[in-house]
């Protein structure tokens, strides 16, 4: 099974959110949940996560801090999320 890397992981997140509306408004609402504080302040000004951040949930999550999520957790995570708001 080939490495995931985050701008796959976004591509195919992309894709599949613009193939059902649905999952693409909960994907972008967990994006915007996890936007770093302050993003519009610094270049690139966009509401990027912040790294360390990531690094710690990908930690918690996988047990390792540079760990890429499959696109099903994802998935499964932002429409838990959603359901719970």
């Amino acid at each position: 099974m080939p490495i995931a890397t985050w701008t796959r992981v976004s591509a195919t997140l992309l894709a599949r959110g613009l193939r059902s509306p649905g999952l693409g408004r909960d994907l972008i609402t967990l994006a915007w949940r996890f936007r770093r504080r302050g993003w519009y302040r610094r270049a690139p000004f966009l509401p990027l996560p912040d790294r360390t951040y990531l690094r710690w949930r990908m930690f918690t999550a996988y047990g390792d801090s540079d760990a890429v999520p499959p696109v099903e957790d994802v998935i499964r995570y932002a429409r838990w999320a959603a359901r719970d708001s």
